[in-house]
């Protein structure tokens, strides 16, 4: 939220003197992130001056519309002559004063301004934007002064636009919506600096009559517990917003676009309270709201027809919908140039059903943001109270003496709060008197009930400053996210100081490290980094559909999956039972952003439902739940195993000056999950790869990871399918592993290091093509025997020569005795007697014999 300081003066009595830096330092001590702090004065350097358009000439002949414009800028030029400027908006027009800055002027980001040649014609300057002054991010058009702009052509504009204000730009966490107003930013620095606050909703405002404003009927009081309304008639539809209202709005980044709508946008960002304007001449019959009904359409504001579903809130007439309620108005009941009969509408909606339609319709608009923070609930007959005077006193009109005000809201629950609570759980002493002062400040009404007896006087080592009572704490209406005596200790805490509060570290118990898990994942994580794969997190949700895209079987124990209760999106709302789906995921948006090669790999947890579980027992705050409580809630919970997977793409060596690169492809999945065995501390004699099938990977080129004959991942290309289902790149592969399913690593002896030299002897073996070459190798280093240091395989070759169905394998031998140099017999006989077991396995014969 954007704010101007000239603002919340009008209700704070900020000192004349504040530094900026103080100003932002009480905001973040209460608690409020400050993004920015931007004295207007300092951004815009050099002539910025009003100018007036005296003459317009369209250009053609270039591909956007183009106009070469005289504007008076009075004597800012040195020479009183019209200053002619070429400007591509449009939404100005012959007459119009606008912001003019002339060359030699500095715009925000270093922008230099000169006189130069541009369309054919000469340029002398800009005509300016709210975006380009840095008051917004509005560019659709250059700021139009209202006409009661008293301001003349080469007068200095700063004043007129509010550059002579300074701006705080905040981020207001979701807890605090009382905050996206200047009423709450500027209650809130009552209290950071002890200084008085005038409340802007502390006014007169007339209450509900018999006679309506408008027939209106709420059916659903659960979705709008109030519902207000008035009537203004006769207005003048041309009367312009006035200048010190467009500016605000300016610097708080919102548009102007009418004086009705542009009030209900003023009275938001004042008091926090969304409202509504609707042409009455454009309603047909009486106002019903009520839930959507499923299918139903509504073409909103920004000209979207949007299909609604039955939790959406929706106002309707005798046509149906007219605005999706709380999160955007109708295009068939707005305000337009010709409305004369203006219906205010302030109400107070469900905010977990206003977030819910937000994010459904992805309408995120500054109503909706309000709305599913909270909203005060005692401001629709104020916040009508005030349009109405606003509108009637500058587009004339008269106003109804008619009000509507459907009132279900509940009153608020008071909390008990035991005083001595916030010393306890902060280690803080806070007397009782200090509590009640605090929380009193932010509108509670706290009473005294009885005191406590035989209660353990603290948890914290520091002495209880509560003397024994009972607070019964009642919330004020404009603080919905009190509910519980926590958020009170909050509040304490929040309003006391949180530098009050000590920072003290536990003392860390000798001899503790890393677990061995711990241990396991870093190591496993460093590994890949260091071959090339990037760390990604995904969201662990997922969408139903996912388990028929990786084209998972009936019976795969990765289908059945648990659904959240409360989703972030209704299209995702199961946990994965497989890290591939979002891993690939990541995969496909880096590639449709450009990315031709890419190596990513993802260690997080999975989930698997329980069938049979039940439900968990309900257990509440009062007492710590006992051993079997905690053993049937755990019963409950989802086993998660944890896994580690990757997924690649494009060339894995990439090409260059030094020649061809190398496509990464099934092999690199493979040897990916070696390096992860590896780096867990599996030794390699104890992991077998072999062929297997397995969903989502291709059938023919897929493999299984075992270690001491258990089944621990898989790994290779995946199927042509999955890849054409998901749009991924041809050739995409991947690997999956159960860190949890491995042993714990054994006790690695240091290797022995001989220093007698090897002998080196390369075998060929011609086997079917069925044969695995780790079953080979594994034949070759058991018929060795202790002299067989090494094996590798180095080549693999298939031609008609050796017939069909046959390939050769050819493996690095190295011999070495560690207590002697070999006799060239010995090697050769060990030789001889790996090839004799692959032989008698696997029918090899040594290739050329």
């Amino acid at each position: 939220m954007r704010v101007s300081v000239s603002w919340l003066r009008e209700h704070v009595d900020l000192p004349a003197d504040l530094p900026t830096g103080d100003l932002e330092q009480a905001l973040v001590d209460l608690g409020i992130e400050v993004d920015s702090v931007v004295d207007l004065r300092e951004t815009v350097t050099g002539p910025l001056v009003v100018g007036e358009v005296l003459e317009i000439e369209e250009l053609t002949g270039f591909k956007k519309p183009i106009r070469f414009c005289r504007v008076d800028v009075g004597a800012a030029n040195g020479t009183g002559e019209p200053q002619e400027i070429v400007c591509g908006a449009r939404n100005f027009a012959q007459g119009d004063r606008v912001v003019v800055i002339l060359p030699g002027g500095v715009l925000p980001g270093d922008f230099h301004i000169g006189a130069r040649k541009t369309y054919g014609r000469n340029s002398h300057g800009m005509i300016c934007s709210a975006k380009e002054l840095g008051l917004g991010e509005d560019h659709s058009g250059i700021i139009v002064l209202p006409e009661d702009t008293k301001a003349l052509p080469g007068d200095d504009a700063r004043p007129v636009v509010g550059l002579d204000d300074v701006v705080v730009e905040l981020e207001i966490t979701p807890d605090r919506g009382y905050a996206l107003s200047v009423r709450g930013l500027a209650r809130e620095l009552s209290h950071a600096l002890g200084v008085p606050f005038r409340d802007p909703a502390e006014l007169p405002a007339p209450g509900a009559t018999a006679e309506p404003a408008y027939p209106v009927e709420v059916r659903d009081t659960v979705g709008c517990d109030r519902f207000a309304a008035r009537m203004v008639r006769g207005v003048d539809p041309t009367a312009q917003t006035p200048g010190w209202m467009s500016r605000r709005l300016t610097v708080a980044g919102v548009r102007s676009i009418s004086l009705p709508v542009d009030i209900t946008n003023y009275l938001m960002l004042e008091l926090g309270q969304p409202m509504h304007a609707f042409d009455a001449d454009r309603i047909s019959g009486p106002l019903v709201v009520r839930r959507a009904e499923a299918g139903e359409k509504l073409t909103t504001l920004d000209g979207v027809t949007r299909t609604l579903v039955a939790e959406d809130m929706v106002i309707c007439d005798g046509t149906g919908p007219i605005s999706l309620a709380a999160v955007m108005g109708g295009e068939t009941s707005e305000v337009v140039a010709s409305t004369t009969d203006v219906l205010f509408e302030a109400a107070h909606w469900d905010p977990a059903m206003v977030g819910r339609t937000a994010r459904r319709h992805k309408l995120f608009s500054e109503a909706a943001k309000r709305w599913e923070r909270g909203v005060d609930p005692a401001l629709p007959l104020v916040a009508l109270e005030k349009a109405v005077r606003l509108l009637t006193e500058h587009a004339g009109g008269t106003a109804g003496a008619e009000v509507l005000d459907l009132d279900h809201v509940r009153p608020r629950t008071p909390v008990t709060l035991p005083a001595d609570l916030p010393s306890r759980r902060v280690g803080v002493a806070y007397p009782t008197e200090r509590v009640v002062e605090l929380l009193e400040q932010v509108g509670c009404t706290v009473t005294r009930g009885a005191d406590r007896l035989g209660e353990d006087p603290g948890e914290t080592g520091v002495a209880a400053a509560g003397d024994g009572a009972v607070l019964s704490v009642t919330p004020p209406s404009w603080r919905p996210d009190l509910t519980d005596p926590a958020d009170l200790v909050e509040e304490v805490v929040r309003l006391d100081g949180y530098d009050r509060v000590p920072s003290v570290l536990p003392t860390a118990p000798p001899g503790r490290g890393l677990t061995a898990p711990q241990q396991r994942r870093r190591a496993v994580a460093r590994s890949l980094a260091e071959r090339g794969y990037v760390e990604v997190l995904a969201h662990p949700f997922v969408a139903a559909e996912l388990a028929d895209q990786l084209g998972l079987p009936a019976d795969d124990p990765r289908r059945p999956a648990v659904r959240v209760a409360n989703p972030l999106s209704e299209e995702e709302p199961l946990l994965r039972t497989t890290l591939l789906g979002p891993l690939l995921g990541i995969l496909k948006r880096n590639v449709g952003r450009g990315q031709r090669d890419v190596a990513i790999y993802e260690i997080g947890t999975v989930f698997h439902p329980r069938p049979g579980a039940g439900a968990p027992p309900a257990m509440g705050v009062q007492r710590r739940p006992t051993d079997e409580e905690f053993a049937r809630a755990d019963a409950v919970v989802p086993d998660q195993p944890r896994h580690v997977a990757v997924a690649l793409t494009g060339e894995m060596d990439p090409a260059g000056w030094w020649g061809a690169g190398r496509a990464a492809g099934w092999a690199d999945a493979v040897e990916a999950g070696r390096t992860v065995l590896a780096a867990a501390g599996i030794p390699a004699g104890r992991v077998t790869v072999r062929a297997a099938e397995r969903a989502p990977w291709h059938p023919g080129r897929c493999a299984e990871l075992l270690v001491d004959d258990t089944v621990v991942g898989y790994a290779g290309e995946l199927h042509p399918t999955v890849v054409a289902t998901l749009e991924l790149p041809r050739r995409t592969s991947a690997m999956e592993l159960n860190l949890d399913a491995l042993p714990a690593a054994p006790v690695v002896a240091g290797p022995a290091v001989s220093t007698f030299p090897p002998a080196l002897i390369d075998v060929a073996l011609v086997v079917d093509e069925s044969v695995p070459a780790a079953e080979v190798e594994r034949a070759l280093v058991e018929g060795a025997g202790p002299l067989l240091e090494d094996v590798r395989l180095f080549d693999v070759y298939a031609s008609e020569q050796l017939g069909a169905g046959r390939r050769s394998l050819a493996y690095k031998l190295t011999f070495r005795a560690p207590d002697r140099t070999l006799a060239g017999e010995e090697a050769v006989a060990a030789r001889d007697a790996a090839v004799a077991e692959a032989a008698r396995r696997f029918g090899a014969t040594l290739r050329g014999a």
